[in-house]
C-alpha cells in the first residue's frame, strides 16, 4: 500500500480554467496606438502644410468676385474655424456676410488672409507679434509680402533649373 506521500496527481493543462484578469497597470511591452487626427497639430504638420500652400495667379483669383469660406479655407489647408477666429483678431479682414449670415471673401481679403497666414505659419509670429506688425508697418506690408512672394517664386525658379543640370 502507497503511503500518502508517495500519491502522485496528473494535472491535464487543457480543461484549466482562465486565470482571473488582473488589474492594475498594463504591460509595457504592447504597441503603440495610431494617433488620432483629433486635437492641435504638431509643429512639424503645420510647417508640411505650409510648404504645400500655394495661392492661385491672381488672374485665376479674379475669375470669381466672392468666395465661400469652405473655398478659402480649403486654399490655405486651414479649418473654417481658424478663418472666422482671425476674423476677430484682424481687423483688416472684412468678409460681406450674406443675411443667412454665410461668409463671402473678396480676393483683397484672400491676400489678406495669405499675409496673416505667412506670417503666422512661415514666420512663425504669434497672433499678437502679427498685428504688431501689421500696425507698424501698415501700407509697407503688402508691398513687403508681393516682394517676399516673388523673390520665393525666383528661389524655386532657380532650383529647378539646379536640378535640372
Amino acid at each position: 500500500m502507497a503511503t500518502p506521500s508517495q500519491i502522485s496527481f496528473e494535472f491535464d493543462d487543457s480543461n484549466k480554467p482562465a486565470a482571473p484578469k488582473k488589474r492594475g497597470r498594463k504591460p509595457l511591452n504592447k504597441p503603440p496606438k495610431a494617433k488620432q487626427k483629433r486635437g492641435r497639430k504638431s509643429l512639424k504638420e503645420m510647417v508640411d502644410e505650409a510648404d504645400l500652400m500655394e495661392l492661385p495667379s491672381d488672374e485665376i483669383l479674379n475669375n470669381k468676385r466672392y468666395y465661400s469660406i469652405g473655398e478659402v479655407s480649403e486654399l490655405f489647408h486651414l479649418n473654417p474655424s481658424s478663418l472666422r477666429y482671425w476674423e476677430t483678431e484682424f481687423n483688416s479682414i472684412k468678409p460681406k456676410k450674406s443675411a443667412k449670415g454665410d461668409r463671402f471673401y473678396t480676393v483683397s481679403d484672400i491676400k489678406k488672409i495669405h499675409l496673416i497666414y505667412f506670417l503666422l505659419r512661415f514666420k512663425k509670429y504669434t497672433i499678437e507679434a502679427a498685428k504688431d506688425y501689421m500696425k507698424k508697418h501698415g501700407t509697407e506690408t503688402d508691398h513687403r509680402f508681393e516682394l517676399v512672394q516673388s523673390l520665393q517664386q525666383i528661389k524655386e525658379f532657380l532650383l529647378t533649373i539646379k536640378a535640372d543640370l
